[in-house]
């Protein structure tokens, strides 16, 4: 029975994922016309329809919706194949696509990508940044081949390795009653206008659950999408916070007006880690680069 080619599939989930057959061949590095035949080609061997042109672009049909999503599959599973055999011969070379969460990346990164590089020299690092909820998913449908995420988290499907414990900091204006005694345990803060990162990231779980903050306290008035947005917020007087030690030891606060101190006792807010898609046959590279991860950190992390 014949069946399509790889190349015809990539050619069709072009199509889903741009909804355009000019769009899909650029993606795909061929002509119009090339992609357009082979579309064809599918479906006079399927005996199905699976694309509609119309005036405003391309849909699939609802048998080029299954198709496509099945192609995936595929592509991905053959994928997967080249992965498991090139790392046998010759682990973390080509194509690895690493995802890590904002409040990891801009701090951990930079001291682990260049002894990675130099450690692998034929590897090529793909780097996306986002929130661990969409790298997971990417992680499932194998669009990511490993990511860096805070523990706690549990995921069905994925595998995970910690990597080193992240202990949280109390920062505060340096004109601020906390900076001028301590060190503080956390229910002192519990009479202090306690900023936060906006819903969607961790850290801000990981702060609420370190504070035992009641239900009316989670919602803030003021929140912050970053890190540096939110150092720069108590730098300015809107309040105190909780940084991860990973970013003051990587300079977050480094020329700011701000008083950084442990909890007493030091309290670990979370631990950093690698996970990966259980089965995968790059888990022994993921581990590797979270062995990498662990040399390289920033000191005193």
């Amino acid at each position: 029975m014949q069946t399509p080619t790889l190349r015809q599939l990539q050619f069709l989930v072009a199509i889903a994922d741009t909804g355009s057959f000019s769009r899909a061949a650029e993606l795909c590095h061929v002509t119009q016309p090339t992609l357009s035949a082979a579309i064809k080609d599918i479906e006079g061997l399927l005996d199905v329809q699976l694309v509609e042109r119309h005036a405003r672009g391309t849909m699939l049909t609802s048998a080029g919706e299954i198709a496509a999503t099945r192609a995936k599959t595929v592509l991905a599973s053959a994928q997967d194949l080249v992965a498991a055999t090139r790392q046998v011969a010759s682990p973390l070379s080509g194509d690895f696509r690493l995802g890590a969460i904002p409040t990891v990346a801009p701090f951990l990164l930079p001291s682990v990508l260049r002894p990675l590089r130099s450690a692998y020299g034929n590897l090529r690092l793909f780097i996306r940044e986002d929130t661990t909820d969409r790298l997971l998913e990417d992680l499932r449908t194998r669009t990511l081949d490993a990511a860096l995420i805070a523990l706690p988290w549990h995921a069905p499907g994925i595998d995970v390795e910690t990597l080193f414990e992240d202990e949280f900091m109390i920062v505060a204006p340096s004109d601020h009653t906390l900076a001028r005694s301590g060190p503080h345990t956390p229910g002192e803060l519990l009479d202090e206008n306690i900023l936060l990162l906006e819903d969607g990231h961790c850290l801000r779980d990981h702060a609420v659950k370190l504070c035992n903050l009641p239900a009316q306290r989670e919602r803030a008035d003021v929140t912050a999408t970053s890190l540096l947005t939110l150092a720069y917020m108590v730098e300015g007087g809107l309040g105190v916070s909780m940084l991860p030690r990973l970013a003051v030891d990587a300079g977050l606060t480094k020329g700011m007006d701000l008083h950084v101190s442990q909890f007493k006792p030091p309290m670990v807010g979370r631990e950093i880690g690698i996970a990966w898609r259980a089965g995968s046959p790059r888990e022994e590279e993921a581990r590797l680069v979270g062995q990498m991860v662990k040399r390289f950190k920033p000191p005193g992390s």
